[in-house]
């Protein structure tokens, strides 16, 4: 039986499960078919509710958080294997959204692995080309809006834990930065250069991360809005659209569909 450069697994893990800080020697291909994960990596963090997939090249350390009862879907390619057959390079962690076509891919590669003990079974080159098409369909490497990057020097990751731990925002920047021992000037500066996003827009993306954390674990939409100190849901609702593209009606209601498909 031929052997093929990738291989498929497919479990499932319960809320409050996860796996702690570790490196894989293959690339990796992670699909929540249902429930919600979360990636931590050096780079930042990445919700990823069932419409996002999440990319781990080779050597990445990251460890997985369980958000909710989650059915995970696997894909790992060999490195070399994985850099002949992808369009571009794909050498470091992102999520993408998941198009209809990558979903009909996973979903007919697993069918397949279902049918036989071998993806391979009687059409090895049916599995290879369904491997190769699903590294065709991550050429959108644009971060998700449910990245959250994290500032890489200490003054900035103190700042940026301190404001983490303010997600109803009642400090101003001068009090969080004070608490975080550097300067406004320095935090104004230290963001845009470690993370992309200025101060005051990557606050609003963690504020926004961390209520698609709560939404995902069952939390009410009213109470998030209290946790998140927004004034109202509507004001919640506009800021939830602006880094997003949704609404948080239409975040829960992807994810229902996913699950369901």
């Amino acid at each position: 039986m031929e052997l093929l450069p990738f291989t498929l697994h497919r479990g499932t893990k319960q809320r409050g499960m996860g796996l702690p800080m570790h490196v894989h020697d293959e690339t990796q291909l992670t699909f929540a078919a249902s429930g919600m994960v979360q990636i931590h990596t050096a780079e930042g963090r990445w919700l990823v509710p069932p419409q996002l997939a999440v990319w781990i090249p080779e050597g990445t350390p990251h460890r997985l958080e369980v958000l909710s009862d989650a059915e995970l879907w696997m894909v790992q390619w060999q490195p070399s294997v994985a850099r002949a057959w992808a369009p571009v390079a794909l050498d470091r962690a992102f999520v993408l959204r998941v198009t209809p076509l990558l979903r009909a891919l996973l979903g007919s590669a697993f069918a397949a692995a279902d049918a036989s003990d071998s993806m391979a079974g009687s059409a090895p080159e049916k599995a290879e080309l369904l491997a190769r098409l699903m590294l065709h369909e991550l050429t959108g490497t644009a971060h998700a809006p449910t990245f959250l990057p994290m500032p890489t020097s200490p003054a900035g990751q103190r700042l940026a834990d301190a404001a983490l731990g303010d997600c109803r925002q009642r400090l101003g920047l001068a009090e969080l930065a004070s608490r975080a021992a550097t300067s406004v000037r320095s935090a104004s500066r230290l963001f845009p250069e470690e993370t992309g996003l200025s101060f005051k827009a990557w606050r609003q993306r963690a504020r926004i991360v961390q209520a698609m954390d709560g939404l995902g674990r069952g939390t009410p939409i009213a109470r998030v809005v209290a946790e998140c100190g927004f004034s109202s849901t509507a004001s919640f609702s506009c800021a939830f659209r602006q880094v997003t593209g949704m609404t948080p009606t239409q975040f829960l209601g992807q994810a229902d569909v996913a699950a369901s498909a």
